[in-house]
Formats: structure tokens, sequence, C-alpha cells
């Protein structure tokens, strides 16, 4: 069914293209938000501009480099464009999004006659047919709901030996600067497909690193928002301490544009009850905004000379626009990986065991334990690669009320938040702190699953509730690598402030090229 949807929308989206009358098929690569939004005032179409998406989407996803990031269009793309344009006529556009096609993470559900699988193929009739209040509320600025993108299955979370972008029901995401690395998971395919222009812009979520990483690996944008701030009513969970959806953009100013849509009070997720009240155009001060004086923090983790170079490079740029550099230790945060892993297991089995009670009739699966006993019955499809030792872990944990998660819930949100980030901001007298996003891109691996052993910018802001925004840094040995600002609690505007400068004075955004590998430089074939 998936595929059919998938090829039919297409299909349709083609004939449309070559029945349109004269217009000419609008150019969509690279382009921002804001040039849409000027493409429409000088009278190009929003469905017009949404064919082309589905267009390019044809040629590169399914054929030509094949990225597998889109897992799903949506039938009704071109209806809600054509909506679009009739308010635009009528001289009543919704808000700055409207007529701009977006594309959602597969974990996040929508009205579309689509499912939400989580990649998995238990949830593949999950045809839920309500959105999510994040999904609504990009609604009513307007959105055009493109599709859905492919992500690592489960959202990454049901092995330690899994390999990042793959799912059972979308395949293995590539990388489009180059397809044999990884795009990072879980909102892989959300990376993937905004690197490659197949939309203005994308939502991906996060638990830890999964909006930051396959951002700064693909050559993106990302905000992870602070916990509160974005509803995560009708996502597929893994842990409601950690888990918020994030924008996922070419630039700073869209992801800001995308951002303020989705701000909103969610009565059903109690952690936003607080979310009006930081409302509002977090582009507003992006074309004034000055780093001069700003203390920033820099941490300086282990990592490759590559790596090193452009980092330096980039503390340059900051310094350059008048930040104060203040050198920062890394905090101590011994037995912080084990505590946040135990909140994990805890947390995933009583949530998705909440989530899947609310689906439709025609999914089979209603707890963590029913998915463990598909999962094994379909092992074929669904378990190729790795297994599912973390989902087995999780359903062996004893609930909310255990000590054990409670303290390692206490643990962990001390160590990454009073003693972690706020400690370092405060020893430092900073406003933000500054660190290598991740490194480049490792090989996309089969047989032992992900292999990455370089720096990671999102345990300490994932663990604490802090928002981090990854800005393009360069490429290192021809892969992206990305800047994270780092703040406490509700502290968006500035960090956007400060990517913002950053980017428009580095200028470090490269498009992709769709590589077959990475363009490492000379020196493999030796000198004989």
């Amino acid at each position: 069914m998936r595929a059919f949807i998938y090829a039919t929308v297409i299909a349709t989206a083609m004939i449309g293209t070559a029945t349109a009358s004269a217009q000419t098929t609008p150019r969509v690569e690279e382009a921002s938000i804001t040039e849409l939004r000027a493409m429409m005032s000088r009278g190009t179409s929003s469905a017009a501009i949404t064919r082309a998406y589905l267009a390019r989407i044809a040629a590169m996803d399914r054929s030509g480099p094949t990225l597998r990031s889109v897992i799903a269009v949506n039938p009704d793309a071109i209806a809600q464009a054509q909506a679009a344009d009739a308010r635009r006529k009528a001289g009543a556009p919704l808000g700055p999004l409207d007529g701009i096609p977006i594309l959602i993470k597969d974990n996040i559900e929508t009205l579309d006659p689509v499912a939400t699988t989580a990649g998995s193929l238990a949830l593949k009739d999950n045809v839920t047919r309500r959105d999510a209040p994040v999904v609504a509320a990009l609604r009513r600025a307007g959105a055009v709901i493109l599709g859905k993108t492919n992500l690592s299955e489960w959202a990454n979370i049901r092995s330690n030996n899994s390999i990042s972008g793959w799912s059972a029901v979308g395949g293995q995401v590539r990388n489009p600067y180059a397809l044999d690395r990884t795009p990072c998971g879980s909102s892989s395919g959300s990376g993937a497909a905004i690197a490659a222009s197949f939309a203005a812009a994308a939502l991906g979520t996060e638990t830890d690193g999964s909006v930051v990483c396959p951002s700064s690996i693909n050559g993106l944008v990302g905000l992870k928002p602070t916990i509160g701030l974005v509803s995560r009513t009708h996502v597929v969970p893994i842990s409601h301490s950690q888990d918020t959806p994030g924008p996922m953009a070419r630039s700073v100013m869209d992801t800001a544009i995308l951002f303020s849509a989705m701000i909103a009070t969610d009565p059903a997720d109690p952690a936003t009850k607080e979310a009006s009240a930081h409302r509002g155009d977090y582009t507003r001060t992006l074309a004034t905004a000055s780093l001069k004086g700003l203390r920033i923090a820099v941490l300086r983790p282990r990592m490759g000379d590559g790596l090193r170079t452009s980092y330096e490079a980039a503390l340059d740029v900051l310094k350059a626009q008048g930040a104060v550099l203040v050198e920062a230790e890394a905090p101590k945060t011994d037995g912080l990986g084990e505590a946040e892993f135990a909140v994990l297991l805890s947390e995933l089995k009583a949530d998705l065991n909440a989530y899947l009670a609310t689906t439709p009739p025609a999914v089979k699966t209603r707890t963590l334990a029913d998915v463990i006993a598909f999962n094994e019955a379909n092992k074929a499809a669904e378990m190729p690669f790795f297994g599912q030792e973390t989902f087995i872990a999780a359903e062996r944990t004893r609930g909310l009320d255990d000590p054990e998660y409670l303290g390692a819930r206490a643990k962990s949100k001390r160590l990454a938040g009073v003693e972690g980030i706020d400690a370092v901001l405060a020893k430092a007298n900073a406003s933000i702190i500054v660190a290598p996003s991740y490194g480049p891109g490792w090989l996309i691996e089969p047989v032992y699953g992900d292999q990455y052993q370089g720096p990671s910018s999102s345990e300490l802001p994932a663990v604490s509730g802090y928002p981090n925004l990854t800005v393009p840094m360069g490429l290192v040995k021809g892969m992206p690598v990305g800047l994270s600002f780092i703040g406490t609690a509700f502290t968006e505007q500035k960090l956007l402030e400060a990517g913002y400068v950053y980017e428009q004075a580095s200028r470090k955004r490269l498009p992709p090229r769709y590589l077959p590998t990475a363009d490492v430089g000379p020196g493999m074939d030796g000198t004989r």
C-alpha cells in the first residue's frame, strides 16, 4: 500500500506538471523558505513548487542516487498547495509557511492518509487520521505536508548495534554527500531529504542526538529545543524526559521560521504548560544580532586533526565577530551514560505501551511485549542486521515508580544540568557553550553496525532538556561537520542569534554532490 501511494502520487504530480499551463517549473534546489515565498509573490503557485519537489523526489529518492529518505509522499499534498494558492489569491494567507512544502519524520502522526510507522512493519497499518499537535501548528501556519521521511527504525532504540538510517519499511537512507556514509540517526531521512532539497525544511525528533547528528552530518542547521516548548503528543515515543520534535533546514533563518510555528501549549503534554509564554517570531532579531561582548565557553573534546582545524577556524570567526571566548573544562559526568540509559529503558516501556494503546484496531501490536514477539515472528524482515536486545531490556524494567528509575533520573538530570551545562556556564561567566557537534559521517556498516568514535555535543543538552543548535562548519575530508551552540532552558533566541551571526560570517555550508564515496583528497593510491 505504501509503495502504491508513493508511486501513484509521484505519477499524478508528473502528469500535473506536464499538463499544467505554460508556467515554467520552478527551481527548488537549495531554495530557502524566503525565496519560495518570493517566488509565490511573483506569481509562481504553491502547487507548481510542490510538483517540483515531488518530481525531484521521483528522480532521486528511488532512482538516481537512491537516497531512500522519503518513506511516503502525501496524496493530499497538491490539494493542500492549491488551497494555499486560493488563500493567497484571496489576500488571506495564513502565515509565513503558507504554501511551503514541509516533510515530517515518520514517527510523527499526520491526519493525511498515510501510516505513521516509525520504520517498523509492526506499525504499517497505523493510519491514525490525526495530526500530532506540532503538525497541526504547522498546518495553521499554512504548511503543505509533502510526505513522511524515513528514519532509524523505532528512532534507533531497538538495539545498541543498529545501523543509523535503516528501517524495515524504508530501507537504508544514504548521505547525499557520499552515498556510502551514514546519514546519522534517527532523523536520518529528514537530514538527507533536506540536504537534497526534497522540501524546504523538515521535522525531526531527538531523544539524544537525533536532530543534531543528522543535521550536522548532512550539512544542515538543526535545533533540539528545550523540553516543554514543543508537544510530543501523537509522536511515537522513547522517553518523556528527553523526546522532542525539532526543526531541520538549510539555514538558521529557515530553522527559526519553522521553529516559531511549532511552539504551543498542549494540555495532553504537561511538560508544555509554559510553552505559550515563549511563543513568538524567532526570526525577528536575527538580522540585527551581534556577538560583540558575548562571552562564549569553549569546550575542546578529543577530535581528529581535520575536525580540530575546522573548529579552530569557527572559533576565529566567532572572535572576529566580537565574541569573548573563554576556555572551559568539560564537566565531570561519571555515571551519566549508565543513568541516562536506565531512564530510557524504563520510559520506553511505559511510554510506548501508552502510545500503542491509542493506535487504530488495525495495529495488532498493543504493547512493547507484542512488538518484541512481532519482531521475532518476522525476523527475516525486521532483524536481518541487528537484534532487539534494548527492547528486551526495556521490557524487563519495573515501572516509573521503581526507585532505581527515579534515582537514575535524578542523577542524570543533575549531572547534565546543574553540575553539567549550568556549571560550565557559571564558571566561565558565559551565556553560551560551543563545541563540535559531531565528526564527519562514518561508513554505513551492515555487519558491525554504527562505528563512531568521535565527539558528540548531544548528551548534556539532551539529558538536561536544554537546547542545542548545530550550524554547518564546513567539510572534513568531503563530509559535513557542525558547530553546536548550547544554552540553558529557553535560550533558543540567543542561540539562533549566535548561530545566525556565525553562519552569515562563515558561509560554510556547501550543497551535496551525491558522490559514491567521500572525496578525501589525494593519497589513497600512493606514489607508484
